[in-house]
């Protein structure tokens, strides 16, 4: 997402292949990311031979949770609702401030303030 982001303003499309390999990420996984992040309409795909991505809006306007929420099920530190010691937990509270900060602190960043 920082390489289309970086290449945003220059309306660049980037192939998966060009992006696996500036990245250093395998070409099959890339493709699982890309698809996901397709149907959030974070990114844009143009088939063809001159084919490839682009971000679907300004890097100003995608955050760093909009990205997170796509890749990761559950981005919560410790995820309470998975846990039977809901009820006489002493440190639920805990975590729940400490999810709500990185909740606050991902969606605070976005991919123009990465690429800067």
């Amino acid at each position: 997402m920082v390489l289309l982001a970086k290449n945003y303003r220059f309306k660049n499309i980037l192939s998966a292949k060009t992006i696996s390999e500036k990245e250093g990420i395998p070409f099959d996984f890339l493709e699982k990311i890309i698809l996901q992040l397709e149907k959030q309409k974070l990114v844009n795909g143009k088939k063809g031979v001159q084919g490839g991505y682009v971000l679907f809006k300004n890097p100003k306007k995608i955050s760093a949770n909009d990205v997170v929420s796509v890749l990761e099920e559950n981005k919560k530190t410790v995820d309470c609702s998975l846990c039977n010691r809901k009820k006489g937990c002493l440190t639920k509270n805990v975590w729940s401030k400490v999810n709500s900060a990185l909740n606050k602190t991902l969606e605070s960043i976005t991919l123009a303030d990465l690429i800067k």
